[in-house]
């Protein structure tokens, strides 16, 4: 990918050379031992480079680094052609995370004041990632970071990526996509945003995912909310509704609940709730992504596949037709340039859940009541017993 504005202006690569004292974080200069003296051991000089976005120039280690082997190295006929680098995935990111009018891309748009974790692949897709969700008080003092708490008690210090340059110093600690919790900075534990993610099972297509997600337009267009889909950058689809930030997490799962339950209904055999795999049919519409805590890849993000699938943005319109392989860090920069943000205006229209929480509350009635929770989270009150159905024990006769 070549360098330049539209993907970041990058200086030329710059060797650290052996006889430099390098700092590790947290930790005071390692002892230089100079040539001739017993111990010596040559260094080998390291690659590094700048990247310019929002104003700074954010260092790059390593950009040549491979984190998206390509096709012929892979040898399973997956990936692309040329190998995606380091540096390639940081010039994507100011690509899609930069405006000229404005400074703020459409990824920053839909990051903006939201904390999240890192997830970090120091050694590109092929290696398991791990997960930091507290920034360092080594980080850079114009880093923006917001304090979180998990149902756990604890609490920590999560990136808050509101500028290109957070997502190029991401990148530099080995993110390849972003995962923002559905509140901001300015009340943490009111939601803005409801998630709809639906989840294919391994035997399900891509053109049943597309029909539960026009299901869940029809539901949400008759209790007045407008959804943004974009794919997932996998397999599935993502609905994403922008709310007035007026219930907990428990109230606004409570409603991507009866939503889900709702479209099952509707939708029998092909669409489902169930929590346990084992009574899944279908699409399963996860309503425990709004749990607290609970993340999901951002518009625009990279995703960590052989080919670097994109979590895309969409209209409505294009949903039918939509092909998941259409949205890779390749292509993506490009249709953006064309066609602009699909979701540029979705903090105009946020909506209210009460007809959601009204369904909710007929649904209560009738007999339904709370679903599972996720495992690390404290039983609730109405949660049904938490085991798989196959594993409960059978009354006695």
């Amino acid at each position: 990918m070549a360098a330049g504005r539209a993907g970041g202006d990058v200086a030329s690569t710059r060797p650290m050379f052996p006889a430099r004292a390098r700092r590790d974080a947290g930790r005071s200069d390692d002892l230089v031992v100079a040539p001739g003296s017993r111990g010596y051991r040559p260094r080998m000089a390291k690659e590094e480079t700048q990247v310019h976005a929002a104003g700074r120039d954010v260092r790059l280690s390593s950009p040549s680094k491979v984190f998206f082997p390509a096709r012929a190295e892979r040898g399973d006929g997956l990936g692309p052609e040329k190998a995606i680098t380091k540096l390639d995935l940081a010039e994507y990111y100011v690509a899609v995370g930069e405006a000229a009018d404005s400074g703020v891309g459409p990824a920053v748009l839909h990051l903006q004041e939201r904390p999240g974790a890192l997830k970090r692949f120091t050694n590109g897709i092929t290696k398991e990632p791990f997960f930091q969700k507290r920034i360092a008080d080594t980080a850079p003092d114009w880093l923006q970071t917001a304090t979180v708490s998990f149902p756990s008690g604890r609490t920590a210090r999560e990136l808050v990526v509101n500028d290109a340059a957070h997502l190029v110093w991401a990148v530099q600690l080995g993110t390849i996509d972003f995962n923002p919790w559905p509140v901001r900075r300015a009340d943490l534990d009111r939601p803005d945003e409801l998630r709809i993610d639906l989840d294919p099972q391994p035997d399900v297509g891509w053109d049943e995912v597309r029909a539960v997600a026009l299901c869940v337009k029809d539901v949400l267009d008759e209790h007045d909310l407008i959804g943004w889909p974009k794919t997932s950058g996998s397999r599935g689809i993502h609905v994403n509704v922008r709310i007035h930030p007026e219930h907990d997490f428990t109230g606004v799962r409570r409603a991507a609940l009866a939503l889900a339950r709702e479209v099952e209904r509707r939708m029998p055999g092909r669409a489902t709730s169930k929590w346990w795999k084992e009574e899944r049919e279908g699409v399963f519409l996860d309503y425990n992504q709004n749990a607290r805590d609970r993340t999901v890849a951002s518009a625009w993000s990279v995703r960590p596949t052989p080919d670097a699938r994109v979590s895309m943005p969409l209209t409505w319109d294009q949903v039918p037709d939509a092909e998941l392989g259409d949205f890779t860090l390749a292509t993506v920069p490009a249709l953006l340039r064309e066609h602009g943000d699909p979701h540029a205006a979705i903090d105009e229209h946020p909506g209210a859940l009460a007809g959601l929480l009204d369904l909710a509350r007929r649904d209560e009635e009738e007999g339904l009541g709370d679903a599972p929770w996720p495992p690390n989270f404290a039983k609730g009150e109405n949660e049904p017993k938490r085991v798989a159905p196959s594993r409960a024990k059978k009354p006695k006769d």
